[in-house]
């Protein structure tokens, strides 16, 4: 016999499982437009009048949105830029180097943002620049242990045929060679004339000299590497004979510094070699210039200062002889890694706190004959310091530096500082 309560009680129950299922669809379906539409769900709260709270949950939606993309971002900077590059061949010098630059954040972000492509004179074959382009592009994709620097060495060597082949070569010649060929494919002044024979009128202050000397050499030297590493030195002679000074003013993208020679073992303060590089030096016997006043030979005494700092200051420390780099100085130079002051070497005695941090440097560890070059670069982005030694990347601590093997530093200008 049929049990009507039973039955009652069964149709019932599944009148109450449909009521939730409709029930739980209309829910879901209020929370997918809350997520895609956060204004219909709100609307009841505008209806009270509650249009802050409407417009501080729509606010904070964004806001979380935003700091999801950014912290991706942040992420891949930081993750990115720690690639190594394989060593085809006595190439650690050209490692090293392209390691430095890298991590230059001027030159980095010229090539990531793409405005080197707008930048490359028509008239130039532009390969070095290209290859160099994708070299860092490759350096930062992230993801990879290393990459091959094949198609780049091959661009070097029909540039510069010095390069050509696998002996090894000196680090900061090379850098020069470098900034040079990407200089000539960069290069926005398009005439190739350079005959401007007119010379500067020497009644001119120091400092109009000074700028009339920097708008003649942008007149055929303008571009992205100038704007970065260009600076000017100011050079002046003094005849002791009948006391006239004559200035000249000679543009620069680095610095060469000697190293005093009485401490070739030692150890010393890079300020020793800036005030070695300044120090006024008596020019006689067969070194005797001749005295545009004078009209004739005379004993001078000749002093050089630095009228125009770059934004990056690349300095190289002397530490090979001339002569076939027959000696090497394996002084221990002690550098600041933050806050390098140099206005003690500016032309102009008015400025003062030129402070610029350091952010890489050119090892090199072995003799005059053989060697190793290695870098060590101060991550753009993450500020974390990271020892390149061809293929091993690897974090260290800038107060492991090894200040013996010292070769090239490159710094930048503080943000506080205004050149």
């Amino acid at each position: 016999m049929l049990n009507y309560g039973v039955l009652e009680w069964t149709v019932s129950l599944c009148w109450v499982i449909l009521l939730f299922g409709v029930l739980c669809s209309f829910g879901l379906g209020v929370f997918d437009s809350m997520d895609e539409k956060m204004n219909t769900v709100l609307f009841s709260y505008e209806a009270r009048g509650s249009v802050y709270q409407k417009t501080l949950l729509i606010s904070r939606k964004e806001t979380e949105r935003e700091s999801i993309t950014q912290s991706k971002t942040k992420t891949s900077q930081d993750q990115g830029g720690l690639t190594g590059l394989s060593n085809i061949g006595n190439t650690c010098f050209l490692n090293a180097i392209v390691q430095c630059l890298s991590n230059t954040k001027v030159l980095l972000e010229y090539i990531t943002n793409k405005d080197y492509i707008n930048e490359i004179r028509s008239s130039a074959k532009a390969s070095l620049m290209k290859r160099f382009a994708d070299l860092i592009k490759g350096l930062w994709q992230g993801g990879i242990s290393s990459i091959t620097i094949l198609s780049f060495k091959k661009e070097v060597d029909v540039y510069a045929p010095r390069f050509l082949g696998y002996a090894q070569q000196d680090a900061q010649e090379f850098l020069r060679y470098l900034l040079e060929g990407l200089h000539d494919e960069l290069n926005r002044v398009t005439s190739q004339s350079r005959n401007l024979t007119e010379e500067i009128d020497d009644d001119l202050s120091d400092s109009l000299k000074a700028v009339e000397t920097w708008k003649r050499y942008l007149k055929f030297d303008n571009s992205k590497i100038v704007d970065t590493f260009g600076g000017l030195l100011k050079s002046t002679l003094e005849c002791t004979h009948c006391g006239h000074c004559s200035t000249t003013f000679e543009p620069f993208w680095d610095l060469s510094l000697p190293i005093p020679h009485t401490l070739r073992t030692g150890k010393l303060m890079l300020s020793q070699c800036f005030d070695l590089f300044t120090k006024e030096e008596v020019l006689d016997g067969d070194e005797m210039p001749t005295c545009s006043k004078c009209n004739t030979r005379r004993k001078c005494k000749k002093r050089i200062l630095i009228q125009k700092f770059p934004e990056v200051l690349v300095i190289h420390l002397k530490r090979f002889s001339l002569g076939g780099r027959s000696c090497k100085v394996e002084s221990t130079i002690d550098f600041p890694v933050s806050n390098l002051d140099v206005a003690a070497y500016s032309a102009d005695s008015q400025v003062k706190n030129l402070g610029y941090d350091l952010y890489a440097v050119v090892n090199h560890n072995g003799t005059c004959y053989t060697g190793h070059y290695t870098a060590y670069c101060k991550h753009p982005y993450s500020g974390e310091w990271h020892s390149f030694n061809d293929l091993s990347v690897r974090p260290i601590s800038p107060e492991t530096h090894n200040k013996r093997d010292a070769y090239v530093l490159f710094y930048e200008q503080n943000q506080s500082t205004n050149l």
